[in-house]
């Protein structure tokens, strides 16, 4: 894409340059080095997330194939480095002086440019720089962008004084996003510590439970209907999919809507309170419980509805995400090569059986844990939505007043320290909750009346 194909109008003193003409562009190696046990770590694509290298799970090349891979990408630190296949973006400023190599990567290195490479970390993830990658993206299985594409990447450029400023409001911006992040994780394995130490490790059933077949717990068993395209619509009844279905938890970003027919199909298909759904084909053993009060919906073909008898549903979906439960429904897909759950398969299913006082009380932190951890998601959502607002303005020149009218930056800055606060706090706070729940629970979990569960997390009021 060439100058004359972007028509942003920039601030007096920015100017369009071409990446390669500011910036050293370079890529890793193409090859396929020969893979050792030991050696030096060879970074890919899927080493690159969230703004960091993941170490954790790499190949390791020779120190004869690193030398030769260096001679042309040598990664310094303070180097941004950024994946060029599959997912394409996502950029990493390198802070760490371990030698590795790259392959599929591009590396934009910065000795003696005029650009700031914090500022041009935060322009690579800007609406301007993605809609470029996008528009020259090749590939139909799996995206690229070449060295030539990256190269003559066209990008807003202003004084180095100005780039600072931009690169710190942007920072500021990012750790608000990261601390949302950070605490939304945290909630995340909040439950499966709750799980633990109320019932054991499912695997081995540590604490002793019985066990019975899933068969005896079930009352109602069906799967989705199929062929409901013609009952599609924009508005209706909801039409719960394979997407809609999480690790122990509803997804409701992508729904479907429908004008279900009023036909004994419809009614075999329409979920009720309790209700806990499975996935049964492709991403097995996804499941989900359907609170009180949700609006009418039905299931299609890549679910199964379990309606229970003696047993918590927010229970026994925990159960059946976990360790435990996920290893029974691995071992049942026979590695792939069934690719489905039937209703045999279900009812087979191995599950521990808690007193069921403690079960509720699993399920009353449960529902508690789920408000906040909307709320989190809530968050997180903003968070992501101002991160990607101020990248919009920053590099149309608006974090600095152009004339008198414009907002200045502080009032942006304001708005992120406010929220920045909210946010540790939140964070802050779950840590200690974490490190509370072994204590409290190992406590509690003992005893089997029905006394309220009292431990919280912030707004678990």
């Amino acid at each position: 894409m060439g100058i004359q194909g972007i028509q942003e109008k920039l601030p007096e003193g920015w100017h369009w340059v071409r990446c390669q003409d500011v910036i050293d562009v370079r890529d890793g190696t193409h090859d396929t080095p020969k893979y050792v046990r030991q050696g030096i770590p060879l970074i890919t694509s899927k080493n690159l997330t969230r703004g960091f290298i993941d170490f954790s799970d790499v190949f390791f090349i020779s120190e004869a194939d690193h030398e030769h891979i260096k001679k042309r990408s040598k990664v310094d630190k303070g180097d941004i480095i950024m994946p060029m296949i599959g997912t394409i973006g996502n950029p990493v400023i390198v802070d760490t002086d371990k030698e590795f190599s790259i392959k599929n990567v591009a590396l934009f290195k910065f000795k003696n440019s005029s650009v700031f490479s914090p500022f041009f970390y935060y322009l690579l993830q800007s609406p301007l720089i993605v809609n470029q990658l996008a528009a020259d993206a090749q590939g139909v299985t799996q995206q690229f962008v070449s060295l030539g594409n990256l190269r003559d990447l066209q990008i807003p450029l202003p004084l180095l004084a100005e780039q600072k400023l931009i690169a710190a409001i942007a920072q500021k911006a990012d750790r608000l996003r990261r601390t949302r992040r950070y605490a939304l994780q945290l909630s995340d394995t909040y439950l499966q510590s709750v799980f633990l130490e109320m019932f054991g490790e499912p695997v081995t059933n540590s604490k002793g439970w019985d066990i019975e077949p899933l068969e005896n717990k079930i009352s109602f068993l069906t799967s989705g209907s199929r062929g409901w395209a013609q009952y599609y619509s924009t508005k209706g009844d909801r039409f719960l999919r394979i997407q809609n279905v999480g690790s122990n938890e509803l997804l409701l970003d992508d729904l479907a809507y429908v004008q279900a027919p009023e036909t004994a199909e419809g009614r075999r298909t329409l979920v009720k309170s309790g209700d806990i759904l499975l996935s049964i084909t492709a991403d097995l053993g996804r499941t989900a419980v359907i609170p009180p009060n949700f609006p009418k919906a039905y299931i299609n073909q890549h679910l199964a509805l379990l309606r229970l008898k003696g047993i918590n549903p927010i229970f026994l979906s925990a159960y059946l995400s976990s360790p435990g439960g996920k290893a029974q429904i691995d071992a049942l897909d026979r590695e792939g090569v069934k690719s489905g759950l039937n209703f045999d398969d279900i009812r087979s299913l191995k599950i521990i059986v808690p007193p069921f006082p403690l079960q509720e009380k699993f399920a009353q932190i449960v529902q508690k844990f789920e408000r906040l951890r909307t709320q989190q998601r809530e968050g997180d959502r903003q968070a992501e939505h101002l991160f990607q607002t101020l990248l919009h303005r920053a590099f149309r020149g608006e974090l600095t007043p152009q004339d008198s009218n414009d907002e200045p930056a502080s009032v942006l800055l304001e708005q992120i320290q406010a929220e920045q606060v909210k946010a540790e706090a939140e964070a802050n706070a779950a840590t200690q909750a974490m490190g509370n729940v072994a204590e409290y629970l190992g406590t509690k979990a003992k005893q089997q009346d029905t006394e309220p569960i009292q431990l919280k997390l912030p707004g678990m009021e």
